[in-house]
């Protein structure tokens, strides 16, 4: 039978593999934090816990269903971040995340409620502004105004619970011309609301509504302005539909304020009765003393807000009490459709900014929300949700690449993506904002219609970083949660086995890679170096990788993983034994070294192909339906049986190819191949002779075989 043609070109093979190993470690030594360590699973080198408590609206416990969905979505984005070795556990109304490390942020990230809205933009304004129009007096805050509404004289109030009466004026109890008590407002205003100035736009003047936003009825009017100071959410934001990236516009100082229909004001001393159910004030004169508070505060003008929960307004009676209550109170500021509550709420809401948001993951997408910007340095008025996050049909982190920063980029499903294309070509020149659990994470200005349903957010000022784009792409990728969570301080676990496991399992796995050595030296000799050759090349190529993937997807590596390691350099060697006994096949069918080598590898590399296919879809079955650390284990068995077709082929058969043309490793004395080479002369002399003669020289050569397979001669 003619043999069979073998391309062979051993340099080559081999220098593809060192320039793989080169490279790889290239990248250990001079990326990341150059430390050539892998990082260790909770088992060995502990980790970090962060306990999530569920948060409802109604203050009711959350179902069970809720929690384990919660459970699920979080557990795919610990699969999506590449976080092996977490645990997301349910521990009664709470989930308990536990990941290795010592860093707590990526636990909390990962119980992000991560409620997306895109919320046209009404209005803003910029905290730093906001201070300086309150002469440093925010809500709430000490500065000799009255508690609650900066500017406001002391002794002010009676009217308004939870102020000291003496004084009158438009609004009962407090003086007139203090309009200008709130930020933005002139002295000596009146209009609908008592105290507050006529043709006050959605908000205070200074506050107007952007061009063909819901609450101008898509009419854009001289008073239309941008909102002054402030930069969105920082900086620059970017819609990438069709490569459109610009940067957000400066706000800029506001013209007259824009009028809208506001029921007459009583002249000083006359009954005004605002618009809410039984909601009058009695007649005061300008500097008497107002009325005492009634219990269920109601500014006029501003019918049915409750009071409680509003910084610096105690309240009296019905103050909200819990969590509920906060959030509840917090709604009827932040979200109520009444423009006057809104220009409140936004003045209040930029003295605040910094502060944690109670109302954090429980707006309502269908009403206006008062919020800030995620680097705390703007208050906005946004309007109802045109989409949600539950329209997202996939997100990825990526890099801009004109301006080089760090996006996250959206696709919409089909509908929603009609709802963005139509959207985006009737708002031109406006602002749209993407809140994330009702903080806006940018606000970037439409520049021209985005079809085709991609998008991409920036974080505005200083950006995102590329962590930071990647956790946000991977917890809007697997959907929000359907509960908010209140996560607690980051405690440290100790490890459940620790490093003396570690050393042990270290330990046996050498023990065993010195016995399959030693045996393979005794054994196949020369061909044994290339076996132990073989797999220190191996087992340094796993090891630079295994430092890589903890650096770049967050790997960890456990006491599972390193038994998957150990049993996928098992297989490595049972290739090289497949190798070596089809050579051996070859001689005794009579053919030199040097001739069986190519023989035998085109008859061993289907084999070797073959058993690693099966090893590796075992590996791959057992990674995606386990969990836990026993998808550790399959991870690195697949990744080691990789390898070991990688090593087969490049390393392992290149080297043993060049052995067979070495004259000296050719002998038998080197190559432990001379038994067998003695059982093919005698089965050439066995078929020369024939004849009687015949049968006792077979017998002798099946004797022969079986001494020299028995004895480890071949």
């Amino acid at each position: 039978m003619a043999s069979p043609s073998v391309p062979v070109h051993p340099a080559r093979n081999l220098a593809v593999f060192l320039a793989m190993l080169i490279g790889v470690y290239l990248l250990v030594f001079l990326t990341g934090n150059k430390l050539a360590e892998p990082k260790l699973g909770i088992d060995l080198q502990g980790g970090t816990r962060v306990t999530l408590t569920a948060r409802t609206p109604d203050g009711s416990s959350p179902t069970r269903e809720a929690l384990n969905q919660a459970q699920q979505i979080i557990s795919a984005r610990v699969n999506g971040l590449g976080v092996s070795g977490s645990e997301v556990i349910i521990d009664g109304n709470n989930l308990v995340i536990t990941v290795p490390g010592s860093d707590g942020n990526e636990a909390r990230t990962l119980g992000q409620t991560a409620r997306l809205y895109i919320r046209p933009v009404i209005s803003g304004v910029s905290v730093q502004e906001a201070a300086q129009a309150a002469g440093g007096r925010m809500p709430g805050l000490p500065g000799g105004g009255a508690p609650g509404i900066p500017g406001l004289p002391p002794g002010a109030g009676g009217g308004i619970p939870g102020l000291p009466p003496g004084a009158g004026g438009g609004i009962p109890g407090l003086p007139p011309g203090a309009g200008g008590g709130i930020p933005g407002l002139p002295p000596g205003a009146g209009g609908g609301a008592p105290g507050l100035p006529p043709g006050l736009l959605p908000g205070a003047p200074g506050i107007p509504a952007q061009p063909g936003s819901p609450f101008t009825g898509g009419q854009s009017t001289p008073g239309d302005q941008t909102l002054p100071g402030g930069s969105g959410a920082g900086g620059e934001g970017t819609f990438g539909g069709n490569g459109g990236s610009f940067p957000q516009q400066p706000l800029i100082p506001p013209a007259q304020p824009r009028p809208f229909p506001q029921e007459p004001t009583p002249a000083p001393g006359t009954t005004s009765e605002s618009p809410g159910p039984e909601n009058t004030s009695e007649p005061t004169a300008p500097g008497s003393p107002g009325e005492a508070p009634s219990p269920g505060p109601q500014l006029p003008g501003l019918p049915g807000l409750g009071l409680p929960g509003l910084p610096g307004l105690p309240g009296q009676g019905g103050q909200a009490q819990g969590l509920a209550g906060r959030i509840a109170a917090e709604k009827r500021l932040r979200q109520s459709d009444n423009k006057v509550v809104q220009a409140l709420a936004l003045q209040i809401q930029a003295g605040r900014c910094d502060k944690e948001d109670v109302l954090a993951g429980n707006d309502d997408p269908d009403l206006p929300l008062v919020t800030c910007s995620q680097d705390h340095q703007t208050a906005y008025l946004l309007a109802p949700s045109i989409i949600s996050g539950d329209q997202i049909a996939d997100a990825t982190s990526g890099m801009d690449q004109r301006s080089g920063s760090n996006i996250v980029q959206l696709q919409f499903k089909s509908g929603a993506a009609d709802v963005w294309a139509d959207f985006t070509a009737a708002h031109i020149g406006t602002q749209t904002a993407f809140t994330l659990d009702s903080q806006v994470v940018s606000a970037p200005q439409i520049q021209e219609a985005i079809p085709g349903g991609r998008t991409q957010i920036t974080g505005g000022s200083p950006g995102f970083t590329p962590d930071g784009a990647r956790q946000l792409a991977n917890v809007l990728k697997y959907g929000s949660l359907p509960l908010s969570f209140e996560a607690s301080e980051a405690e440290t676990v100790s490890a459940t086995l620790g490093m003396t496991s570690l050393k042990a399992g270290l330990i046996a796995g050498a023990i065993g890679l010195a016995l399959v050595l030693i045996y393979s030296l005794l054994y196949y000799r020369v061909l044994g170096v290339l076996t132990a050759l073989s797999l220190v090349l191996a087992g340094a190529m796993v090891y630079a990788i295994l430092v890589l993937l903890g650096r770049y997807i967050n790997y960890t590596l456990d006491l599972a993983g390193i038994a998957g390691l150990i049993i996928g350099i098992g297989t490595t060697a049972d290739s090289f034994v497949v190798f070596f006994e089809r050579i051996k096949d070859e001689i005794r069918e009579g053919r030199s070294f040097r001739s069986a080598v190519p023989r035998g590898w085109t008859r061993a590399r289907k084999t070797i192909v073959s058993g690693n296919a099966v090893t590796f879809l075992a590996a791959a079955v057992l990674y995606f339906l386990a969990v836990g650390q026993v998808k550790g284990f399959a991870f690195t068995l697949g990744l080691t049986t990789i390898l070991d077709i990688v090593v087969v082929f490049l390393v392992t058969w290149p080297l043993v190819y060049l052995a067979s043309k070495s004259p000296t490793l050719a002998k038998p004395s080197y190559n432990g191949l001379g038994a067998v080479q003695q059982v093919a002369r005698e089965r050439r002399a066995v078929a020369k002779s024939g004849g009687g003669t015949g049968g006792k020289a077979a017998a002798k050569t099946r004797t022969r075989v079986t001494t020299a397979q028995s004895t480890g001669q071949g």
